[in-house]
């Protein structure tokens, strides 16, 4: 049978603990576009999931060659949005880790991280654009909606700071840390 789930997501991690959870409900992801899951009903805990942030868009010929490679082994590729890639392997083949070395976790984390930076930015600038165009049109006596997506764009990109770029960073700081210790 089929079930649809909505959900937004932030952060891959809470968002593979999710695909794993479900998993062992018995629900196997077959799809998802933004925020719409797909799933499957399916054994008890048969997956294990994974997600990727690919550095290239899917149809991209080394994005090819790493999905062909990863079916090689074992690994199922299940879905694909803008470059985030749904891995899942059968549990019964043990545990499954696309980052088993400190150095792929690390750039990993920073193209999750610039991907952010990216989003952030470009709210700031359009929050600030909008900030400065709804200011001259008040001077003007014209209604305002400028200043209101600027206050919009603003808080956006100040959360996405706050919430997603500090905490990625403090990861590939901490990851960096710990390789320097390990060589």
């Amino acid at each position: 049978m089929k079930h649809i789930v909505r959900k937004a997501f932030f952060d891959y991690q809470k968002e593979e603990k999710y695909l794993n959870e479900m998993s062992t409900k018995g629900l196997a992801l077959t799809d998802y576009t933004w925020c719409r899951y797909v799933f499957q009903d399916a054994p008890k805990g048969e997956y294990i999931y994974r997600i990727e942030l690919f550095q290239n868009p899917v149809n991209h010929p080394e994005s090819q060659n790493y999905i062909k490679f990863m079916e090689e082994t074992g690994v199922e590729f299940v879905a694909s949005y803008y470059r985030w890639v749904y891995f899942r392997r059968k549990a019964t083949e043990g545990e499954f880790d696309i980052y088993s070395d400190i150095d792929s976790r690390i750039k990993h984390y920073k193209r999750i991280r610039a991907l952010f930076l990216f989003l952030t930015v470009l709210n700031l600038a359009i929050g600030l654009l909008n900030f400065f165009y709804g200011h001259m049109q008040t001077s003007m006596d014209i209604r305002p909606i400028n200043s209101y997506i600027a206050i919009l764009s603003l808080s956006v990109g100040t959360l996405l700071l706050i919430f997603l770029v500090l905490p990625l960073s403090k990861k590939v700081s901490s990851l960096e840390k710990e390789k320097s210790i390990r060589e």
